[in-house]
């Protein structure tokens, strides 16, 4: 939000110095970003020409000789037609920086005569876009002083950061009241608008919404006969100042008024209206030429005000190229309506136009403005360009309904920690514009209807602590601690942490994706519900909450790949989203392989390939990186159990579900359908993993931290192996519980190393060979003791799994 010093100052009846009014803006919450003091005006001084003589190598230019007020004249060529002797003008010596050209000054030689600066014009100061010829002032303009103090362009323009949530200040006026409400100066409050109406407004407009919250009210009035031509010097300059382009005068009153008064207005040339104005919703597939000179295509989604040849105006946002007006404008209809926020928003964000109007509606502009805003508006246009207004139209607004807040005063000790009187409390209040009824130490607050954002009692606290002043708040030192600090971090937090490492020491690169994906993404890793589309998305494309961290990842491994880097290996430690109920939010460490990222080695090098390097990625990276990160949150791999198959987004017979007991889903692994790479629109050999953090069991508190002794065995491991004969949809995980079981005592690890299928074992069977580590403890076993010990492992597979020894 941009102003100059003077402009505010017609709002804000003040002797503060620029300095002071921005420390106090920034200490009311109002930030100063920029302040621009038009230092480089200053150099600029007014001189008058005192003789112009014809160059003598180029008949366009003319030598002149120029009085500076500062001594001797100087000599200047000069190429403007407009140069005589007499004339007086603005003038830039050697060593002036000229904004509008971007050059700065040297005494230069041109055609073979020297020229020790120039005279300018106003498109050379960025006045104007006149550069016919150079400025000419009238003849009693002072010479040698400046030139910018003589043209008002000395004022300095300050620019404030300001937050969504303070419609109130996208207006001069606004920030007055905020600077008076501080005790800096008083409010200057201008009178009512009065002048005398002729007539009806002829065009009658009528509201034709489904949904009246689109357009609560809407005001228009005719203004017949005006005299439409460049706006008077005073307005150019702060409409340029604050860095916008003047037009006309009727077009340019609509901007003076959108930030002096935060209120957008909108004019329309009555002559190229034809028939009454609706306001409705667009049709699927209408277009309109907007002022921008873009043509727009519209839909359901969009409010325009349209007449009989179609739409004029996209509501609130910009008006259309057919409808505007120009200096042949006779007849002016002037608009003052109110706009959905959140439609204004929408709208303006999918068609992608940024105007100052859109900046205030989807803010929130004062309703209560709305009829005076265009009285408003009317008496500058009759002041500006003449004319005979008629009567106001006013359709659709029913009056503001102010919010109360029941108040206790206590509340500001309690959330601050400041000490203000319940009268300097109530002050503050009143200044601001809220209405404070009742006595006593619980107050009502009736809320002005220029402030949208405050609801409860904590904003209304938040306006006195800012105005009484933040600064004023204490700096109090935390509660020192006598002894050491216990656990800070959560069990989940640590195991978050404990995953990013194991999976960065696997190789593995951290990523950070956004947590909003398109709809058919969604839907394709089993989200997509309604509940969790966002209200107001930031692009099309990110629509839904993610159920997953897959998608983001496969993406960025795509994008990746692209750009020549295909063999990734990427993990992401974040939040899915399983409904919009806190408990749906979960924990969940992902991660992707692409290409020959494999634990083994990447790429094509010679010693990838000297390693077993070099491979395409498959399911089994995937699993070691899903194991990993469980063995490092802790949890006893013994009770891990790893069934074929998972969600549909995996291959279903290179995938697999990982489990704790029958019922824990600690996550899923495996490669990726064909089908789901291919909707993601992403190519290459590609695994991954979901493991869900927040549904690791917590480990059991034990009555001692104390290690126990390591014990060894004096005696030799021995191993030995045992073929099964299974069905096949016997898993191989059972027969290794299987076994393990038999004789936890003596049996202390299972692997398999085998796995055959073929006439041989019959059909619809399959031979496991398993290897089991026998480890005595007691004593050195006989023939007779791990006879015994295999009859126990034969059994236990063959009555678990109906398994049979292989002959």
């Amino acid at each position: 939000m941009k102003f100059t010093l003077s402009w505010l100052k017609e709002h804000l009846d003040t002797d503060a110095g620029l300095d002071e009014i921005c420390t106090r803006l920034t200490e009311i919450g109002l930030e100063v970003e920029d302040v621009d003091d038009k230092a480089a005006f200053k150099p600029f001084v007014i001189a008058r020409v005192v003789s112009a003589e014809k160059h003598p190598q180029a008949d366009r230019l003319k030598v002149l000789m120029v009085d500076t007020g500062s001594g001797a004249p100087v000599q200047v060529v000069c190429g403007a037609p407009n140069a005589r002797a007499g004339l007086i003008g603005a003038f830039a010596a050697p060593g002036t920086y000229v904004p509008g050209i971007d050059v700065t000054l040297a005494v230069g030689n041109i055609r073979g005569v020297e020229s020790h600066g120039m005279m300018c014009s106003e498109k050379e100061l960025q006045i104007s876009d006149s550069h016919d010829g150079i400025i000419d002032l009238p003849e009693d303009a002072p010479v040698g002083q400046s030139y910018a103090a003589y043209a008002h362009l000395d004022d300095p323009v300050i620019e404030i950061n300001l937050t969504p949530n303070r419609p109130d200040c996208t207006s001069i006026h606004g920030i007055a009241r905020d600077l008076a409400a501080s005790g800096l100066g008083a409010l200057m409050t201008r009178p009512a608008p009065s002048f005398a109406v002729e007539g009806e407004t002829p065009v009658k407009l009528t509201l034709d919404l489904d949904d009246p919250k689109l357009c609560p009210g809407f005001a228009l009035r005719l203004v017949r006969g005006v005299k439409n031509g460049p706006s008077p010097r005073w307005m150019q300059q702060r409409l340029i100042a604050i860095g916008l382009r003047p037009i006309n005068a009727l077009v340019d009153i609509t901007n003076y008024m959108t930030f002096d008064q935060g209120r957008p207005m909108h004019v329309f040339d009555a002559a190229k209206v034809k028939g009454n104005l609706t306001v409705r919703r667009a049709k699927e597939g209408e277009t309109v030429m907007a002022l921008d000179q873009r043509e727009y295509k519209l839909g359901p989604n969009n409010v325009v005000i349209a007449d009989e040849n179609g739409i004029e105006s996209i509501g609130g946002i910009m008006g259309g190229e057919h409808s505007g007006c120009d200096e042949n404008t006779v007849d002016v209809l002037i608009e003052s309506a109110l706009w959905d926020p959140m439609n204004i928003a929408k709208s303006g964000r999918s068609l992608g136009i940024i105007t100052d109007a859109r900046y205030r509606f989807e803010r929130g502009v004062d309703p209560e403005y709305m009829v005076p805003g265009l009285e408003r508006t009317t008496e500058l246009v009759l002041e500006l360009c003449g004319g005979t207004p008629a009567k106001a139209e006013v359709v659709g607004y029913k009056g503001y309904e102010p919010k109360i807040v029941d108040f206790p005063y206590s509340e500001v000790k309690r959330l601050t920690g400041l000490e203000v009187s319940n009268e300097e409390s109530k002050t503050i209040l009143k200044r601001l514009g809220f209405t404070v009824t009742g006595s006593g130490e619980r107050v009502s607050v009736a809320v002005p209807s220029w402030r949208p954002d405050v609801d409860g009692k904590a904003d209304l606290v938040e306006e006195i602590m800012r105005i009484h002043g933040v600064d004023n708040i204490k700096p109090a030192p935390l509660e020192s601690h006598a002894a050491v600090n216990g656990k800070i971090l959560t069990t989940l937090q640590i195991r978050s942490r404990l995953a990013k490492r194991a999976l960065a020491a696997r190789g593995m690169l951290e990523a950070v994706t956004w947590s909003f994906i398109p709809e058919d993404q969604a839907k394709l890793f089993g989200g997509g519900s309604p509940a969790l589309k966002l209200a107001n998305p930031i692009a099309a494309e990110m629509s839904d909450m993610r159920p997953s961290l897959l998608p983001g990842l496969l993406s960025a491994a795509q994008r990746n790949a692209d750009k020549g880097y295909g063999d990734v290996a990427l993990f992401e430690v974040s939040g899915t989203y399983e409904n919009d109920r806190p408990e749906g939010q979960r924990r969940v460490t992902g991660g992707i392989r692409r290409g020959t990222a494999s634990l083994a080695g990447a790429g094509r090098a010679w010693s990838n390939v000297a390693k077993g390097g070099g491979k395409p990625v498959d399911v089994f990276d995937a699993k070691a990186d899903a194991l990993a990160v469980i063995e490092a949150c802790g949890l006893p791999m013994g009770n891990i159990q790893i069934e074929q198959g998972g969600p549909e987004w995996y291959h279903p017979g290179r995938s697999g579900t990982i489990k704790m007991g029958p019922k824990v889903v600690l996550g899923y692994f495996g490669e990726f359908h064909p089908l789901t790479l291919e909707a993601l629109d992403v190519s290459g050999a590609l695994c991954g993993f979901e493991v869900y953090v927040d549904a690791m069991p917590e480990a059991k508190r034990k009555a001692t931290r104390t290690k126990p002794a390591l014990e060894l065995s004096p005696f030799q491991l021995v191993r030995r192996d045992f073929a099964f004969v299974v069905d096949k949809t016997v898993e191989a995980g059972a027969i290794v519980k299987a076994a393990t079981g038999a004789d936890r005592k003596l049996v202390t690890g299972v692997n398999v190393f085998d796995i055959f299928e073929g006439a041989s074992v019959g059909d619809g069977k399959k031979s496991v060979a398993i290897e089991v580590q026998i480890q005595p403890v007691e004593r050195t076993l006989t023939d007779e003791d791990f006879e015994a010990l295999t009859q126990k492992i034969v059994a236990s597979v063959m009555k678990f799994t109906g398994g049979v020894l292989r002959s």
